[in-house]
């Protein structure tokens, strides 16, 4: 009898054809399907502008269409970032460029100029896959290329990089997804000390995530940070489910110490000190919440609090308490403001609060 693990060698695995990208929704892979169709219409457009249609230099390289996939469908990848698009586009065409004047034999080019391509883009920092792409048309790209001479790094190739990733830019900031995509540092804190912030200083550590990452002696198409940070936000939505049953409303104050707009600053001062506390919800005419202030806000201040109140920390009543974890240990909030649907305060939740939560659930 065969063991239900054991494969035979000729039999095709279909997992091969699963998605490999986690996080790749529907929507997700329409913004990109639409992102890449501008970009690459636009850029080609724009070139035609600049060099003009009847010159004998290309408009835009084939390799271009692979960065559109990688600009547009996974841009918080490491490649695909600025400098890897335009600077492996660019290395890499330089590079094709030059092995094409030394090598005549052109399968030997081909491979030569691919390995190289990959070796200066991976020390410069710029490794971008269809850089190898880049370096292999100005071997085999036809009279096209080679009429174009040492022009071909920068017209098109750097010319179509460079206007592909500003609208990229544009595109993801319209679209709403971060990018460039600036690695998470996890190891500033907000009190200006060489202390690790809280959630930094417990679990796991960088040095955790090096170790796995050079045990199982593979490449991620992800950053360390951000692969941390992935992590922490793992280990958040693990202790949130399995404490799932512990809701905001279970423990929040009810009794709000509150102050309106247009209360004077001394006046919400001596609210905070009266009652011992370091929020101070700020409400407008129709009792909605506004914002917060605090002594570090109130601190020498004269005129009203709507002068110096700051963004309010809020969550519903239904929300887990263990999702507040982040919010409570970034160094900058002391409370979260619990709301309703028509932004009126319900109750408020402290650190203090959320410390007594954590140890029940631990206990």
């Amino acid at each position: 009898m065969t063991h239900p693990e054991q494969r035979s060698p000729f039999r095709l695995d279909f997992r091969i054809f699963a998605p490999i990208l986690p996080g790749a929704t529907v929507r997700e892979r329409i913004i990109a399907c639409v992102g890449a169709a501008l970009g690459i219409g636009l850029t080609f457009l724009i070139c035609e502008r600049i060099i003009g249609p009847g010159s004998h230099l290309p408009l835009i390289v084939a390799p271009m269409g692979a960065s559109a996939v990688i600009l547009f469908a996974i841009p918080t990848s490491p490649l695909a970032q600025p400098w890897p698009i335009i600077g492996g586009s660019t290395i890499s065409a330089f590079v094709g460029l030059a092995v094409h004047f030394l090598i005549q034999d052109q399968v030997l080019a081909v491979a030569i100029a691919v390995s190289l391509a990959i070796a200066i883009m991976s020390l410069a920092r710029c490794l971008h896959p269809p850089g190898a792409a880049v370096a292999m048309t100005a071997i085999i790209g036809g009279p096209a290329i080679t009429e174009t001479g040492i022009w071909y790094p920068f017209i098109p190739v750097a010319l179509n990089a460079l206007i592909l990733v500003l609208l990229g830019i544009g595109f993801h900031k319209l679209s709403g997804r971060p990018y460039p995509n600036y690695a998470a540092r996890n190891d500033i804190n907000d009190y200006g000390t060489s202390d690790p912030p809280t959630l930094s200083r417990a679990g796991f550590k960088q040095e955790d995530v090096d170790a796995a990452l050079s045990a199982l002696d593979e490449t991620f198409d992800i950053d360390r940070h951000s692969l941390t940070r992935l992590l922490r936000e793992v280990e958040l939505q693990t202790i949130s489910r399995s404490r799932g049953d512990l809701r905001c409303e279970d423990i929040m104050s009810r009794d709000v110490i509150k102050t309106h707009l247009g209360e004077s600053a001394d006046a919400a001062q001596v609210l905070l000190l009266k009652h011992n506390i370091r929020t101070l919800p700020v409400l407008d005419g129709e009792d909605r919440l506004v914002g917060t202030v605090g002594l570090r806000e109130l601190a020498g201040a004269t005129g009203v609090v709507d002068e110096v109140m700051s963004r309010a920390a809020v969550s519903s009543p239904t929300a887990p308490v263990m999702g507040l974890v982040p919010i409570l240990t970034n160094g900058r909030m002391h409370a979260v403001i619990i709301t309703d649907t028509d932004e009126r305060v319900l109750g408020l939740i402290t650190q203090t609060d959320l410390l007594a939560a954590v140890a029940r659930a631990v206990s």
